[in-house]
Formats: C-alpha cells, sequence, structure tokens
C-alpha cells in the first residue's frame, strides 16, 4: 500500500512546485537547479490565509516575492522565463477580484510570446456559503463564473481546483505545457478560497523530487527532404531567425548553417542576438523596424527560411515584404510554421538546422556520392556581406558621439550611442530591456549585441508598462549582468512601482527615462496617417487651467529609494551612466528628447487602416497611398 501524507490543497501545491528540478544541458553533470524561482504573491482574502500560508511553511524550498503590483510581477515572472530561454520560470499567487483581473494583460503578454508563467488567483467559495464574496463577479446566467474566466483565453491551460484529488492531474499537466516547447505559455489554476485550505491524503510519491526534461521535437524524414528540396532550389535564401532561436539554445547551429551556405540573416524582435551583430553575414533588423541592408535583401530573395518565429505583420510588413519567394517555415510549433504558407519544418530549431545541414552537405566539402555541399549564389552572399558592413557603418554614425546645436534634443539613436558608450572598452555583458513606442524599433536597428539574451524587448504584445518589471525579472535571472531598461515617459507613468521592488530586493536596475512629454510614437503614427496632433502629446490634450504638470521622474524614482538624476545633455547623460554603473542600488537616469526625430534609414510599409471618407485633405492623401500600398501585400491561401 502505497504511503501518504496529509496536506492542505495549497500545501501540496507548494511542495510539488518546491520539488520540480530541471538539468543545464549545456553542463552536464552539474545538479539540477529548481525550476521554478519562485513566487510572486500579492496577498489578499482569497490567498492569504490558504496558499499564503502555505508558501510561509515552505519559503526555504521555495522563495516568495512580493512586489507592488500584480501586473507587474507577473511582467517580472515572464521576463524571469524568457531570460532564462524558458528553461526555468516562476508562478504569481493574487487575490479574487482586482488582484486577478491584473493578471489579464500579463497572462496575454505571455501567450503572444509564448512564454511560461504559472498563475494561481484565489476564487470564490465552491460551498458559496458566503456567497456573494467580497469581490465575486455575479453571473445571472451561470453561478460558476469568476473573474478568472476572463484569464481562459489568455491562458495555455485553465483549470478551477475544486477538489483536492484534482491537482493529482492538474499540476503534471500544467507542468507539462509550461515546459513544452510547442504548448509553452500560460498556465492558470484557479484556486477557490475554501478548496485552498481542505486536507487531502496524498500519495507521497507525488511530491518526489522530479527532474523535469525539455522536450526537443525531431524533424521528421519527409519533411526534412521537402525542406532541403527548396533550399536547393533557391539561389538567393534569406534567414529570418526568430525567438525560437535563442529559446532552442541554437545561436551556434544558426551560425554554422549560414556560414556554410552561403545565407545571410536577419532578425526578428524577439531573435535579436541570435547571431552577433558584427557577423559579416547578419543584415540586422528586418521589417517595418528593419534595416534597410536586411529589407532590400528581403525583397530580392527567392526563399525566406522562417526559423523559430511567427511572422508577424512587422516582421513581413504586413505580407508586403517577402511577396516575391518562397517560404520554409522552421518551428517547433505546427501552429506557427504553418504561417509561412509553404514548406513546414516542425521541429527544434537546433535539431533542424543541423539536420538539414547534414543534407545540404553541411558536415565536409562533400555529400555522400561526391556531390558538392550546397550554397547560395556567390554574388548573393557577397552583396549580403557588403549591405551588412555598410548598415554596420550606418549605426556607428548614427549613435556616434556628436555635439547638438545649442537648443536642439536628442533623439533616441543618441541616447542608444552614449548607453553603449558608458560601459568603455570592456566587452558587453549587458542587457538592455524595452517594450512598446518608439524605443523598440530604434534599438532593434541600433542596438549592438554579441551574445543571445542580450536583448530582451517585449514586442509581440507591445505591451507598455512591461519594461521596469520585465528588467527586474532579467535581473533575477542574471544577477551577474548589468540589466539596462530604457523606457518612454508614457510607459513610466503607467508602471514603475517596480522600482521600489527592485531596490527592496537589491536588484540593481538602470533605468533610462526617455522624455518626449506624451505619447511620441502614436502622435507620428497618427500624422503619417492624415490625423491631426490630438490626444497623445501632453501639448496637444485637453488641459485644465494649471496645464500639464511638469514632472520630475527624476524626484518621483528618488522617492522610491532609488538613486536618480536629470541629464540636461548627451554629455551630462554619458557622465550620469558612468555614475549609474558603479552604483550599488537601482539607478534612474532621465533625458529629454525629440519627440518628432526618429532614425529615417530602413523601415518598410506597415498596414494601419486609413479612414475611406474624411473631411480633412491629408487623411484623403493618406488613404491613397494605403491604398497603393495594399497592392503589394501577398495574400496567403
Amino acid at each position: 500500500m502505497s504511503q501518504t501524507i496529509r496536506l492542505t490543497v495549497a500545501q501540496a501545491l507548494v511542495r510539488y512546485l518546491a520539488a520540480l528540478r530541471v538539468a543545464d544541458e549545456e553542463a552536464p553533470g552539474s545538479a539540477p537547479e529548481p525550476l521554478f524561482g519562485g513566487v510572486f504573491a500579492i496577498f489578499g482574502h482569497g490567498n492569504v490565509a490558504g496558499i499564503g500560508e502555505a508558501l510561509h511553511q515552505y519559503r526555504d524550498a521555495l522563495p516568495t516575492w512580493r512586489a507592488h503590483n500584480e501586473q507587474a510581477m507577473a511582467h517580472t515572472a515572464i521576463a524571469y522565463a524568457k531570460t532564462h530561454m524558458r528553461r526555468r520560470m516562476m508562478a504569481c499567487t493574487t487575490s479574487i477580484g482586482p488582484g486577478a483581473t491584473n493578471l489579464v494583460t500579463a497572462a496575454a503578454l505571455a501567450h503572444v510570446n509564448r512564454l511560461p508563467v504559472l498563475l494561481l488567483p484565489g476564487d470564490t467559495f465552491v460551498s458559496r456559503a458566503p456567497d456573494p464574496v467580497l469581490q465575486q463577479i455575479e453571473d445571472p446566467h451561470d453561478a460558476g463564473i469568476s473573474a478568472n474566466d476572463s484569464l481562459k483565453p489568455v491562458s495555455r491551460y485553465f483549470d478551477r481546483i475544486v477538489a483536492p484529488a484534482q491537482l493529482l492531474n492538474a499540476l503534471p499537466r500544467a507542468i507539462r505545457v509550461l515546459t513544452d516547447p510547442e504548448l509553452c505559455g500560460p498556465v492558470t489554476l484557479a484556486l477557490p478560497q475554501d478548496v485552498q485550505t481542505h486536507a487531502y491524503d496524498f500519495p507521497l510519491a507525488f511530491f518526489e523530487p522530479k527532474v523535469v526534461t525539455l522536450r526537443r521535437p525531431q524533424p521528421a524524414e519527409d519533411q526534412l527532404a521537402a525542406a532541403a528540396e527548396a533550399v536547393r532550389a533557391a539561389r538567393r535564401p534569406l534567414m529570418v531567425a526568430g525567438g525560437g532561436v535563442l529559446y532552442a539554445k541554437a545561436s551556434a547551429a544558426l551560425r554554422a548553417f549560414c556560414e556554410r551556405h552561403g545565407v545571410p540573416v536577419c532578425e526578428t524582435q524577439a531573435g535579436k542576438g541570435a547571431l552577433a551583430w558584427d557577423h559579416p553575414l547578419q543584415l540586422g533588423s528586418v521589417g517595418v523596424t528593419g534595416s534597410p541592408a536586411a529589407n532590400t535583401m528581403a525583397r530580392e530573395a527567392d526563399l525566406v527560411i522562417a526559423v523559430g518565429t511567427r511572422l508577424q505583420d512587422f516582421t513581413t510588413g504586413s505580407h508586403s515584404l517577402f511577396g516575391q519567394a518562397a517560404a520554409l517555415a522552421i518551428n517547433v510549433n505546427g501552429f506557427d510554421a504553418g504561417k509561412a504558407g509553404g514548406v513546414e519544418l516542425i521541429a527544434d530549431a537546433r535539431l533542424a538546422l543541423n539536420a538539414l545541414s547534414r543534407e545540404l552537405g553541411g558536415g565536409g566539402q562533400y555529400e555522400a556520392g561526391g556531390r558538392a555541399a550546397w550554397q547560395s549564389d556567390e554574388a548573393w552572399h557577397e552583396q549580403a556581406r557588403m549591405a551588412a558592413r555598410g548598415w554596420r557603418a550606418t549605426v556607428a554614425e548614427l549613435t556616434g558621439t556628436r555635439t547638438l546645436e545649442q537648443g536642439v534634443l536628442p533623439y533616441d539613436a543618441e541616447v542608444i550611442g552614449a548607453v553603449q558608450r558608458s560601459r568603455g572598452d570592456s566587452p558587453s555583458h549587458d542587457i538592455v530591456v524595452c517594450a512598446a513606442g518608439t524605443l523598440p524599433a530604434e534599438l532593434h536597428k541600433l542596438w549592438r549585441t554579441g551574445h543571445p539574451g542580450g536583448y530582451h524587448v517585449e514586442y509581440g504584445y507591445s505591451c507598455m508598462g512591461y519594461e521596469i518589471a520585465g528588467g527586474l525579472g532579467a535581473k533575477m535571472a542574471r544577477p551577474d549582468r548589468e540589466v539596462i531598461v530604457m523606457v518612454g515617459d508614457g510607459s513610466y507613468l503607467m508602471m514603475n512601482s517596480e522600482i521600489a521592488t527592485s531596490v527592496m530586493l537589491g536588484r540593481k536596475l538602470i533605468v533610462v527615462v526617455l522624455d518626449n512629454r506624451g505619447y511620441g510614437c502614436i502622435n507620428r503614427l497618427q500624422q503619417a496617417c492624415g490625423g491631426a496632433p490630438f490626444n497623445n502629446l501632453l501639448e496637444d490634450c485637453l488641459q485644465g487651467p494649471l496645464g500639464a504638470p511638469p514632472i520630475d521622474f527624476a524626484a518621483h524614482a528618488a522617492a522610491l529609494g532609488a538613486h536618480a538624476e536629470h541629464a540636461g545633455n548627451i554629455e551630462e547623460f554619458e557622465a550620469a551612466m558612468r555614475r549609474a554603473r558603479a552604483s550599488d542600488r537601482t539607478y534612474v537616469v532621465c533625458i529629454d528628447t525629440d519627440p518628432a526625430r526618429t532614425t529615417k534609414e530602413g523601415g518598410c510599409w506597415w498596414e494601419v487602416a486609413v479612414p475611406e471618407v474624411s473631411d480633412r485633405e491629408a487623411v484623403r492623401l493618406a488613404r491613397a497611398d494605403y491604398e497603393r500600398n495594399k497592392q503589394m501585400q501577398k495574400v496567403l491561401p
């Protein structure tokens, strides 16, 4: 007869999570690490007595971290998993009302970006004895609905634990989704507050330490043969590296493939850093925020090899950029592989690239049978080298030291250059973190990173407010790295509370606030669509008699416990950055920037619908441009 142990549902859940381990495949023989780096918790009446007591009991085995905002703590947990390339993760627990609904945005972000996070919101009483409980959402047509049902559309797996024995299958299923490369995303286990406290005789074996194996799907032979045939038929292939390259730790395989076969590489936001910025075949960013080198080659390519990317509209120029090319999609997720509308190779990126290279003769000079290893046209990869070299020179010029005229504000490229210069001659181990607005476009083009993980930009969901919380998650995952959060004033005002958390936890960040006094990115998009400047920059908004407040971001950050200062120009900013690097705590550096100037080089069309009818001539002209650009759009079968 199997041994059992009597535990509450909350105790069993926490004990199970604490027992999970994951091995480091790059360090064979090393001790496995905990799969969960801890649990972020903001307690309320829906979780403090149940899971809160269990977390206290097992606090030595599974750390509990306190945050200041539920959405922010989930962003932090997601960034932690992203920095660990999905190999380690965190859980988050909230109370039953606004705490739970605050998780929805973060869950959507994790869902879009294919990142694991375990959400453990409290829920209403299964007994319904105190019905309706404080914060309960009541539906007159369905008594079983609670606020947590809003998490169903943005969860990859959802379960409501209404009986203790349910944990015996719900937890293994949850872990499978969190650690499966194809299913990976947010998991929600809703925990009714009475059930959290119910006891049950759980099998003791359920809590034995387990080492989770991270699956690497092998390519199927028929798909591999079709992929090799597609590549051999090409003369001008272009590889688009997405986040799947990083999550599969396939950077070395990517580099070997492009060198052996003469295939130039460009990168999505999620894939940036997969190939070092100065590699001769590295064309830089692609798409709407792309470099001229990458986008020119994209328009001339006859085959696009999309590796680990969802091919969202910013990458494809709303399907206008690769219209002439055939497609080969290498992706662990069949749903994502099908978006290219071409040949699919559904497999782990590292295994797929290595296997495809062998099919093409990548193991040596000749394949079996004496055929020469396949390569792209020599003129094509030489063109790529020249284009990449030219773009690197342009980046150096755009981000280099320059003296601005009196009264001229810097723009993002000049700030980015100063951030990178501030590290001196030492090798870069910085991790830059960003999310929405103008900065992701500028960083995608201009940030230089030589190692996977040095570029951490959330642009699948483009979520304002992710930046500082995400930076904290990156720092918790990599405390040895300098984590630099670059954030606009709009995003800073949306969510800045985790500055205080970073100080409390001793996880130092450098936060760079670029203040263009409003939503500069959307203001420019508004005008590009023919609209008048309206409700984006503070000066264009409805205001009371006192006008827009002059916001002192440095004073605000200092009030949260950080060191902070405002820089009056780029020279002062660079000096402030050196002080920030030397600081022992979170340091915020603010600088005023130009809301109108951006990097003109590169980019391509992005579909934003313009009104068909307007009394404004500017809108009518923008609509005519829109209709012309629509003609370039490739309609996928």
